[in-house]
């Protein structure tokens, strides 16, 4: 990769998130994570529990970002294939991890550490272990791959092991203008014209209060790693706005 800032992306791993079993809030936590570290999160994929499907995404996503960030299917369980596809898609063995087979066996009493759980203690060849606070299950980082848990508590504990290992960049900054009385339809144009006028700063539109007794209006938010850029943007956009007879402030 040769752009400034580093970029990243998610691969949701589970028949349970497509089924609507269980709601994904593991992206939505990355997403805040990479943004404060300043890494562009550009995509994210969710994929069932099938090996073809996780070994063909994952290597589209490693070949094409700095970084990919998998969730899901590392636990004990038949259908925790993560390491397997993992492995696949590095064309490495998968043996035990001799770290990770002493951290489970000193979670686990006399008897416990079962042919199931030492599943647990499988990581690629090659790769490195990430620690687990909550549960002690290690997940692991092979080349620019982290593969944690899907459990979001277990998840997020992971992240802090993962962060000294990332190549940081200029976070990017945000700046909201609330726009009052009239919808985002309205103001089309307007947003059209200053997206156009600085490129280096990005434009979002989002409405609010459609279909509801409330105010009817319109949050445009402003987005780039140049902070003089992203002022200049906000007060052209107040003062075209302001031209225009639309009642709007920075909020």
């Amino acid at each position: 990769m040769t752009d400034a800032s580093p970029t990243a992306a998610v691969l949701i791993i589970g028949d349970e998130v497509l089924s609507g079993r269980t709601q994904d809030t593991n992206l939505n936590t990355i997403a805040r994570f990479l943004t404060a570290l300043g890494i562009d999160l550009i995509e994210a994929r969710t994929v069932g529990d099938r090996t073809e499907q996780i070994v063909g995404n994952l290597n589209a996503l490693r070949d094409s970002h700095d970084y990919v960030f998998t969730t899901g299917g590392i636990g004990p369980t038949h259908d925790d294939i993560t390491a397997d596809a993992v492995a696949k898609a590095f064309g490495a063995a998968l043996p035990e991890h001799p770290d990770a087979v002493a951290i489970l066996e000193k979670r686990y009493g006399p008897g416990e550490f079962n042919a199931a759980r030492r599943r647990m203690a499988r990581i690629p060849e090659g790769g490195t272990l990430i620690a687990n606070p909550v549960t002690d299950a290690p997940g692991f980082q092979i080349g620019n791959v982290f593969v944690m848990a899907g459990v979001p508590k277990i998840m997020t504990a992971m992240l802090e092991d993962v962060a000294p290992r990332l190549r940081t960049g200029a976070v990017v900054l945000s700046r909201t203008v609330r726009v009052s009385g009239v919808g985002e339809g309205a103001i089309a144009d307007i947003l059209t014209a200053a997206a156009k006028a600085e490129r280096e700063v990005s434009f979002g539109s989002y409405p609010f209060g459609h279909g509801s007794a409330g105010e009817v209006g319109t949050n445009l938010v402003l987005r780039g790693r140049d902070e003089a850029k992203v002022e200049a943007a906000v007060e052209a956009l107040l003062a075209d706005l302001a031209g225009a007879g639309v009642v709007a402030k920075q909020v």
